[in-house]
Formats: C-alpha cells, structure tokens, sequence
C-alpha cells in the first residue's frame, strides 16, 4: 500500500529508513532536515546526510530552524500527507504539526522503549552494559519518546559491539520494521510499560576520559559506547589517546598500567587488551600498526 509521506531526519542513521521507503513506492511529498551547519577545516556549510541523499534523488527538502510559526506549521499541514515518518530529526515536533498528517506521525526511536528515551540511547545501552538494544517504532506524542507503540525488534549487544556497529545494524532494523508497520492495513499500536523509564542524556565530553580504576568491563563498556565518536581517550607521556576497541582479559597491576607491550592495561579488576587506537593527528589504527609508529613498554602509565 504506498503512502504520501513526509519524512524528516538528519543523520546517516535516519537514511536508511528513507531509502527503504522510496524503494516500497511511497511517495515522499517532502523531507525535512535540520539546516546546513558549517564543517571542516574551511568550516563551509554542509548539508545533513538525510538533506544530501535527498537532493540527490530529486526529492524537495526543507530545512526550517524551528516549526513554532504558524507559517511553518501551514506549510506543513498543505502537504496533505498520510503520515510523516521522523527519524533522529532534532526538533522537537508541535503539536499542530504531530496532528497535520491523516494518519500521524510515526518514529524510529533506536532503544526497546520506555527505556533509554532520549537522545543518546545507542550509547548509554552500551556503556551501561546493557545485553540488548533494538528499534521501537512509535507513534508520536508531545511528550519526550512517550508515544504507543506499533513494533519492536531486538539486538543483542555483544563484547564487541561498538556504538558504530550497532548504530548501523539498528539502522538497517529500524528501516525495515517502519516499512513493515506502514504496510499493515491498520496500524495498531500499544502503551509502553510503565515501568523501566530511563533517559538517554547526551553524551558530555567530560565522559570521554577513561578512569582505569573502574573495573575492566566497565571500561571496556565506556570504550565501546563511545567508539569512534566522540571516543574515550586516555594520554601517554603528553599525547591524547583514543581507544576503539578492546577485549577483556586476565592480568592485574595498578590500574592505568601498561602490564605487557601488546597494550594491555590494568583496571580496578581484570585488565583490558586495546585492539584498535587512535592517536592525534593519525587515522584509527590496529594495535600491531599502531606499535609500529608508537611503541609503549610495560610500566607505563596511562594518565
């Protein structure tokens, strides 16, 4: 069954979700994006992954820095669309607007709702040690993720997983579950539990900076939740490290202490193996290449 759709979002995750609905033969009226921010060295505006892939396929973008005006809330409501599907958007959505298309406003939120609402609920599911995370698609309401739900998809988070893989494997879920719901003749939907809430709040970069005291899952966690952005670093002899992958494994010592040359360091329990860095200046790196260009010898300390 295609739709006329409305679909807004900005960052690479939100892509695949819109490619996914132009290949089911929705109509996509118009798409919305957060305006071109500047970036890199000349710092020249760029417009948001979701903007670029849109434009490229001949589609009609909009980017408004706010939908509070009535103005902005007309132009949307005469888009006369069945329903806007909003993935990692970054504005919040008025209630005029929630209300505009006939059949509403559906979301791909990357968490199994009600927890980790919010904005960085890839993240936290990892660094808090979270065993699962998956896709919840939601009808939208005014509230913070609070809306009914249509679907779920679970993923089990794994020792190796990153905020990078997951990230792209929800991506991929999220995409096919909104393609599953809006192909269902009646869209049912569900409350969410009311217990369980948690919030997913931004990631801050005083988070970054490892503290070998905690134990060695717990940094392994921290490394992986925060892998490759903004990533969770720590400095040997005055140069900024970051770390992108590691393992758990057996061995003690102080903690912030390289134990051998093969970048094991010591935690509060346990110590961790680095399999992937990354260090100023240079791209990221497996541990034996990264030895190669700056070797570290056992007994020194991380800061």
């Amino acid at each position: 069954m295609s739709m006329r759709l409305v679909f807004m979002g900005t960052p690479d995750f939100a892509v695949e979700t819109l490619k996914t609905l132009i290949a089911a033969g929705h109509d996509i009226a118009c798409v919305y994006s957060q305006p071109p921010r500047p970036a890199g060295r000349g710092m020249a505006e760029r417009p948001s992954p979701v903007q670029a892939f849109a434009a490229a396929r001949g589609l009609g973008v909009r980017t408004p820095a706010s939908l509070k005006s009535a103005g902005e809330q007309a132009r949307f409501a005469a888009l006369d669309a069945d329903a806007a599907v909003v993935v990692a958007y970054g504005l919040l959505l008025p209630k005029p607007v929630l209300d505009a298309p006939r059949l509403g406003c559906f979301n791909v939120h990357a968490s199994l709702l009600p927890r980790w609402r919010g904005a960085a609920p890839i993240q936290r599911a990892i660094m808090s040690g979270d065993k699962e995370s998956g896709v919840t698609i939601m009808r939208m309401e005014e509230a913070l993720d609070t809306g009914p739900m249509c679907k779920v998809g679970r993923l089990a988070i794994t020792p190796m997983t990153t905020a990078q893989t997951l990230h792209d494997d929800l991506a991929a879920l999220g995409a096919r579950l909104m393609a599953d719901v809006l192909a269902q003749p009646d869209i049912t939907s569900a409350p969410q539990p009311a217990g369980g809430v948690t919030y997913a709040k931004k990631i801050d970069k005083a988070e970054a900076r490892i503290d070998f005291t905690r134990s060695a899952q717990e940094v392994r966690n921290q490394i992986h939740g925060l892998s490759p952005f903004p990533g969770a670093w720590f400095a040997v002899k005055g140069t900024r490290i970051k770390a992108l992958l590691c393992e758990v494994t057996g061995g003690s010592g102080t903690p912030g202490t390289f134990i051998d040359e093969a970048l094991t360091i010591a935690c509060g329990s346990r110590a961790i193996r680095l399999l992937k860095l990354q260090r100023e200046g240079k791209g990221a790196m497996e541990a034996a290449d990264f030895l190669r260009g700056f070797p570290i010898a056992a007994g020194t300390e991380a800061a």
